[in-house]
């Protein structure tokens, strides 16, 4: 027998060899711990959506889930952060409605492209905002608000989360409206407001409803409307705001994002990993009780979803006249 191996069998042994060496040199996806972004600080509903997600998602892929929170510039300044990131799937966003709608049109200088420079992955909640009252502030209504804002020589001060986010621009349209003087106090994120409204420090908030639901319940502020299309189950004692002859409807949302150029596999896996934590009817329940209704878009559905918010929201910022530098 030759001791010369035939050419198609050295060839197949080269790819027989070829084979693990390739599978050594792409370890498996999740290799490390999961950075969770959230471009708002801690207690408003973009970090509270994180929380209720995080812990299944660790639970699914197998690694923790670390949420680091990352306020500043109405969520822009940790949502950049992500799409520098490098787009290994370890590091993800809690994309939303201030960060990849609002932000486009309202910043001149924004450094990233709320649909191109992201993969977008998961629609995770959709949720209405409440203007919520200091408990000392004494509006029960919104015709209220607009009168004792008229009565005051400098107008009422309004908190949001921040600049830009879909709270803020809540403030402005019902300034437009009705003719309240308003003055919006932005925060770096739902909870100092929150803190700040409890405390009386301004006397009022808009606010997405989740993050503000266990105050509404504990008597800590007041609900003086909502803004859906008509009462929330969950608060069905809370009069909308068309309800007080306001026509206003305007709803948040949060979603799970990446940078660019996420590997499909690695997009793919977690967005199972989110559908199928989000069909828990626990998680659904919790959603629920705080306001909140569970998406159901996976990555090209979330993708054609962010591109038309951008559009969407494009006039509306136009015709508000707020802008941000």
């Amino acid at each position: 027998m030759s001791g010369i191996l035939p050419r198609r069998a050295i060839l197949a042994g080269g790819a027989a060899l070829a084979l693990p060496l390739a599978t050594r040199a792409q370890p498996s996806w999740p290799a490390q711990p999961i950075r969770l972004v959230v471009p708002f600080a801690p207690g408003g509903t973009t970090d509270l959506t994180a929380r209720l997600i995080a812990q299944g998602l660790q639970e699914r892929l197998g690694q923790p889930v670390i949420i680091e929170n990352r306020p500043g510039a109405g969520a822009t300044v940790g949502s950049l952060a992500v799409a520098q990131a490098a787009p290994d799937g370890h590091t993800l966003l809690v994309s939303n409605i201030a960060s990849h709608a609002i932000a486009p049109s309202l910043y001149r200088g924004l450094r990233y492209d709320a649909v191109r420079d992201f993969t977008h992955i998961a629609l995770i909640v959709e949720n209405p905002s409440v203007l919520v009252a200091a408990p000392r502030f004494p509006a029960a209504t919104l015709g209220d608000v607009v009168r004792l804002s008229r009565e005051d020589a400098r107008g009422l001060d309004i908190a949001s989360s921040g600049s830009g986010s879909s709270n803020h621009l809540l403030i402005v349209q019902f300034g437009q409206a009705t003719g309240a003087r308003l003055n919006h106090v932005p925060y770096r994120g739902a909870g100092p407001a929150m803190t700040d409204t409890i405390a009386g420090v301004v006397p009022m908030m808009a606010d997405s409803l989740p993050s503000a639901a266990a105050h509404l319940r504990g008597g800590a502020v007041r609900a003086l409307a909502l803004s859906a299309e008509t009462r929330h189950p969950a608060f069905p004692s809370v009069p909308t705001f068309r309800e007080q002859g306001v026509d206003l409807v305007s709803a948040s949302w949060f979603g799970l994002s990446g940078p660019a150029a996420v590997p499909a596999a690695v997009t793919e896996r977690l967005a199972g990993a989110v559908a199928a934590l989000l069909a828990e009817p626990a998680l659904r329940a919790r959603f629920a009780e705080i306001g909140g209704t569970v998406g159901a878009l996976g990555p090209s559905g979330y993708a054609a979803f962010v591109a038309a918010e951008v559009a969407r929201w494009a006039p509306v910022v136009q015709a508000s006249g707020a802008q941000v530098d």
